[in-house]
């Protein structure tokens, strides 16, 4: 029995899905420089490439789980461990000190550190995967 979604967990599923597209697409485009500058300089691939390969996955799970609603549960999981993935590339912005998209201090560099979490949330959260997986364990 799949988990019931609230039309607040829906909305925030396709908002998450379609800005997740729209980061996607400009990795590819208008922002690809401010998005090297998050790529950890101990990562042993070239910048562009992390940056491009990043950007289509991104518009592929972006747009998968705003609109691939039957696999919207296996697909918050998946959106949940990509964000665990990239958090690497904000820790390293923040030590290296690295100006990008605005962020140009270190207290607003930190702060961004708080958002990587909340965006596991709401994947997790809308997806109904938490839910699902709270009832599994009741039973």
């Amino acid at each position: 029995m799949s988990t019931r979604l609230t039309p607040l967990q829906h909305l925030a599923r396709i908002g998450l899905g379609s800005f997740l597209a729209f980061a996607g697409v400009s990795h590819l485009t208008f922002a690809r420089d401010e998005f090297q500058a998050q790529v950890p300089e101990a990562l042993p691939l070239n910048e562009d490439f992390v940056v491009l390969a990043s950007g289509v996955v991104e518009i592929s799970l972006g747009l998968a789980f705003a609109l691939w609603k039957e696999k919207r549960i296996p697909l918050g999981w998946l959106l949940a461990a990509f964000f665990i993935a990239v958090f690497p590339g904000n820790i390293s912005q923040y030590l290296t000190r690295t100006d990008a998209f605005g962020l140009d201090t270190d207290r607003k560099r930190f702060i961004r550190l708080f958002f990587q979490p909340v965006l596991i949330g709401v994947a997790l959260w809308s997806s109904g995967a938490w839910q699902e997986r709270s009832q599994r364990s009741n039973r």
